[in-house]
């Protein structure tokens, strides 16, 4: 019985250690994308979306290891919670890292002139919050921390509300700049990945919060 709860003990470890190396992986994904928008280096957008691959590869991973764990240790209750949240999670940052992905993709669409496009300046703030996330989020789930799952959760109205902010001056700009409108676009469609960035680290403090208490959090909690 002791040999089991100790294999089992090592699988659990193992799985955690998974998701940590993924999401170390997806927040500095996001970083990198943001800095290869920004200085127009595409250089940095490239390795950003050849990393993309190493964290698909954990996410296979994390499954298989997972799948292995319910069908060899049979484990129960928070046990069990522990194994199927962490599942989850790992479908989530892999997600993360395909909108990093994308943001990396789309910088190379932006014009050269891009220091002197005013609405560029708008996105840092947006996807510095929405990085914090992600940091956040996961360090939340390293602790077990419920209370920072929620703070988390109650961060995103900010990112929408940057989002919601952008949306509107890149149409503007659009409608009276129209040569910039392929650049502006593209930034329409990174501040949009941004948002869903931030939407898909609160999915994560919904599992993280639901893992270390059992109940995901209700509308009043947040």
């Amino acid at each position: 019985m002791e040999h089991t709860v100790k294999a089992f003990d090592e699988d659990i470890t193992r799985l955690r250690g998974l998701i940590a190396e993924m999401g170390g992986l997806a927040e500095a994904a996001v970083q990198n994308a943001m800095d290869a928008l920004i200085q127009g280096d595409d250089a940095l957008a490239e390795r950003t979306i050849e990393g993309d691959k190493k964290i698909d590869a954990l996410e296979g991973q994390v499954d298989r290891l997972a799948v292995r764990i319910i069908a060899l240790r049979a484990p129960m209750a928070d046990d069990l919670r522990e194994v199927i949240a962490a599942l989850k999670i790992a479908g989530v940052v892999e997600r993360i890292g395909d909108y990093s992905k994308a943001i990396a993709k789309a910088s190379r669409q932006i014009d050269a002139k891009r220091k002197t496009f005013e609405p560029l300046t708008l996105l840092p703030a947006m996807a510095e919050i929405a990085a914090e996330m992600v940091h956040d989020v996961l360090t939340a789930y390293a602790a077990r921390d419920a209370g920072l799952a929620l703070e988390v959760i109650r961060t995103d109205a900010k990112v929408d509300a940057f989002y919601d902010s952008i949306f509107r001056n890149l149409v503007s700009h659009m409608v009276e700049n129209p040569t910039t409108i392929t650049s502006a676009a593209q930034l329409l469609f990174v501040a949009r990945n941004l948002e869903r960035i931030g939407d898909h680290a609160t999915n994560v403090a919904e599992m993280v919060h639901f893992a270390a208490t059992g109940l995901y959090p209700s509308d009043e909690e947040r």
